[in-house]
């Protein structure tokens, strides 16, 4: 997946109008170099087309992949390797980097999830909490992981939410105005107890999302849904809480991490002689 437009202003943000002065100075204008992507820690990859995008974009063409999005490296993978203009792989080095080092931690991230949920038929989803200007990259990242995406934008699905409920005077009245003004648009609720899930049940949403609640409790909603429903569960999940919520039987665990707490994945460039 490429986005031309933010990489281009993310070239824009390194040079502020001017010129790579360390380059210029240090390197000869008709030197060449061969540089090697390497991932320093096992990881999933995801971001590889950015990377090639930012390297063409400076006009370097001899670029050579050797995985890729979504495939699991081991600590010392040569990702990839552009060979041409020394200043102008210098000049690309920390935008592609950037890109593929954090696309890279969201999809491994999103790989532990994954793993955390084992066989169950449980899903790992992600939420809107993305970084400005990159929710479809970040996105796309979650599914090189193995997660799921939930809504890209607030007009693919309604989400009704504590706030709309006060706002609208209760569910009811918020669910039947969103089912009134848009009829054929998924609706997904957001309950905090079992009364409430009980109150809900009867609107036939097509989500019903289980906040902050435990994993007994999630059991239970799960049995009182008995299938007429999807469930969610959010809130206060960890990996290491993430199995248990799995075997409760809900369809979805939302984890707003996958995206706004991911750690980069250490991958460097090294540079060489041609």
């Amino acid at each position: 997946m490429i986005d031309l437009e933010l990489i281009r202003r993310a070239l824009a943000e390194d040079l502020q109008g001017g010129e790579d002065i360390t380059s210029l100075a240090t390197v000869g204008e008709s030197e060449r170099a061969i540089a090697d992507f390497v991932s320093r820690q096992p990881g999933v990859i995801a971001g590889l087309d950015m990377a090639k995008a930012v390297l063409t974009e400076v006009g370097l063409s001899e670029i050579t992949t050797y995985c890729a999005d979504g495939d699991s490296v081991a600590a010392g993978t040569v990702l990839m390797t552009v060979r041409g203009n020394t200043r102008a792989i210098l000049l690309a080095e920390r935008t592609a980097l950037n890109f593929l080092g954090h696309l890279s931690g969201i999809a491994s991230l999103t790989s532990l999830w994954v793993a955390a949920v084992g066989k169950s038929k449980c899903q790992i989803r992600d939420t809107r909490k993305t970084t400005p200007g990159m929710r479809e990259l970040e996105k796309y990242a979650v599914r090189m992981g193995g997660g799921t995406n939930h809504r890209i934008s607030l007009s693919e699905a309604a989400l009704i939410k504590d706030n709309h409920i006060a706002a609208a005077g209760g569910v009811e009245p918020s669910f039947t105005k969103v089912r009134k003004l848009y009829p054929n648009t998924p609706i997904e609720v957001e309950v905090d107890t079992l009364q409430q899930l009980q109150e809900v049940l009867p609107l036939n949403p097509d989500v019903i999302l289980l906040d902050n609640m435990s994993p007994k409790e999630c059991a239970t909603a799960v049995e009182i849904v008995a299938g007429r429903s999807k469930l969610e569960a959010s809130g206060g999940i960890t990996l290491e809480s993430a199995a248990a919520y799995a075997a409760t039987g809900v369809d979805f665990l939302a984890i707003g991490a996958l995206t706004h707490s991911a750690p980069v994945l250490d991958i460097g460039l090294d540079l060489r002689a041609e």
